[in-house]
């Protein structure tokens, strides 16, 4: 019995390595994505380089998922996480961006392109911080990076062959900088991470994952677009609808009679 007892003692061990290494193989391949469109970018085939950043996005939330689904996070992760995020959801999208249009401007486009990269970092220095002292998992605070990215990844797959010259191409700039501000601002986005997917109700669940793979499927650029330009206004959506919300009666401050200044008689 010690025996087989030994025995398998390794085999649990090798077993307890791999479901360590596995998030850590998508994170790998997320960088991947990322390094990839900027190959293709820089070839000026942005057909072929916008969707890798969608891919990307993909991996990035099956490697947080299965490590918290095989109680495989680590500090190690969490690390490698962010420094590939960098890459695919900051390098890659603002190098997709100036070789698809801002490149016309000049110095001012590789700006516009750096402004993005740092952003992404920032976003994602302010998500480490706060991620273990946020109460709210519902919401992130600033847009997310890999949904920022998608924003200039939708546009130039709905548009690989660049925007006319002249007034037109000016529209390339916010394509960066909407999404760049956005990233350290303090509008509040919807997580889906905290989704419950035990749901009652499987049935709802699949048929709007249905529609959607149906949607992309058929319209794939339409589709992208759609979502990436949705998820970025519903942002202000919801600072807005935050702002008209009637606050409750504690919140409201107590109405005073005003003193009368003059003396008594």
């Amino acid at each position: 019995m010690i025996n087989v007892l030994r025995r398998r003692d390794p085999e649990q061990r090798r077993l307890r390595r791999g479901m360590y290494l596995l998030p850590s193989l998508f994170t790998l391949a997320n960088m991947f994505c990322g390094y990839a469109c900027v190959i293709y970018a820089m070839r000026g085939e942005f057909s072929t380089a916008a969707p890798f950043i969608g891919v990307a996005v993909v991996l990035d939330l099956l490697d947080g998922r299965i490590a918290r689904m095989t109680g495989a996070t680590s500090d190690f992760g969490r690390e490698f996480d962010s420094l590939a995020d960098v890459i695919s959801f900051g390098v890659a999208p603002a190098v997709l961006g100036y070789a698809w249009g801002l490149y016309t401007f000049g110095r001012l486009g590789w700006v516009v392109g750096f402004l993005f990269v740092s952003a992404a970092a920032i976003r994602l220095a302010r998500f480490n911080i706060q991620s273990t002292s946020n109460p709210d998992k519902r919401y992130f605070v600033g847009m997310p990076s890999p949904a920022a990215a998608g924003v200039p990844a939708a546009t130039v797959f709905l548009l690989p062959q660049g925007l006319p010259a002249g007034w037109m191409a000016t529209l390339a700039l916010p394509l960066l900088l909407v999404p760049a501000a956005l990233m350290v601002s303090t509008v509040r986005y919807r997580s889906f991470k905290t989704f419950n997917l035990n749901t009652r109700r499987p049935s709802s669940a699949l048929m709007i994952v249905a529609l959607g793979i149906a949607a992309i499927v058929t319209y794939p650029q339409w589709s992208l677009v759609l979502v990436s330009y949705t998820y970025l206004f519903s942002g202000f959506i919801g600072l807005a609808m935050a702002r008209l919300r009637p606050r409750p009666a504690d919140d409201v401050p107590p109405v005073t009679e005003p003193i009368d200044s003059q003396p008594l008689h």
